[in-house]
């Protein structure tokens, strides 16, 4: 139902969702997340040049196409085919082609240990209901000692209403409560769905798929950023922890 419901939602909403946030993603770009951590300046990955890195949940492919300007054999892999239509649109106005493939991200259409790094920013895992299967599709593409890196919203946001202004700043959910986030339309059916996860769920399931945690990064909003992106904002910036980026590395054996 998950699955179902997000690839139509991401289908019908890619649109606007380029249209919104282009400009700030910029066609060939590596951004984390909403704080505007850059992978220019963040260098989380590590050197690239050479790597074979694939994007999960790529979208329209911004942080692959910045990948492969820095010498990296970056491919994309995403659950919406109009996603991957703007990333088609890109490939053609900036004239880096990043290949990409529509897929389920729990059933990744490559090889055993075929990619040297994966990284997802803000990308398929907060939308899935079995994350841990996910997590350990990457590890199988991945050759051992492969650095898996990826941004998702940070798990103490579960407990403060959406919303970047000052409701936005008090505590009203049980962090603890793993109840899915879903909207319906209006027949009734699922069109969307997201997945909260703990921190320490996150860790246990890295662990599970067999993956060292090296670093934990909660970037900070910087001053003079005056954007705000749905629930993030420079007031709630300021006071809580919006993204977390979990740097990992496959074990070997």
């Amino acid at each position: 139902m998950t699955t179902r419901a997000n690839r139509g939602w991401w289908d019908a909403n890619a649109d606007d969702y380029q249209r919104e946030h282009g400009d700030f993603l910029r066609d060939v770009g590596f951004v984390w997340c909403p704080e505007g951590l850059d992978e220019a300046d963040a260098r989380l990955l590590g050197d690239v040049r050479g790597a074979r890195v694939l994007e999960v949940g790529c979208g329209a492919a911004q942080c692959a196409r910045w990948l492969r300007t820095q010498g990296a054999l970056a491919v994309g892999v995403d659950l919406s085919f109009r996603q991957l239509q703007h990333a088609r649109r890109l490939d053609d106005a900036t004239g880096q082609i990043v290949p990409a493939v529509c897929a389920d991200a729990a059933a990744l259409p490559f090889a055993t240990g075929c990619f040297d790094v994966a990284c997802s920013a803000f990308g398929a895992l907060p939308f899935v209901a079995d994350a841990g299967a996910v997590l350990r599709e990457v590890a199988r593409v991945l050759r051992p000692g492969g650095r898996w890196v990826f941004s998702v919203s940070h798990p103490i946001r579960w407990a403060f209403p959406d919303d970047p202004g000052p409701r936005g700043l008090v505590a009203r959910h049980s962090y603890f409560d793993r109840t899915p986030y879903v909207e319906t339309d209006p027949s009734g059916q699922v069109s969307y769905v997201e997945h909260h996860r703990t921190l320490g769920d996150w860790v246990d399931l890295l662990v599970e798929a067999g993956f060292r945690l090296r670093r934990l990064v909660e970037p900070e909003w910087p001053d003079g950023h005056r954007r705000t992106w749905g629930g993030w904002s420079p007031l709630r910036g300021s006071r809580l922890p919006g993204t977390v980026i979990f740097c990992c590395v496959r074990e070997s054996g």
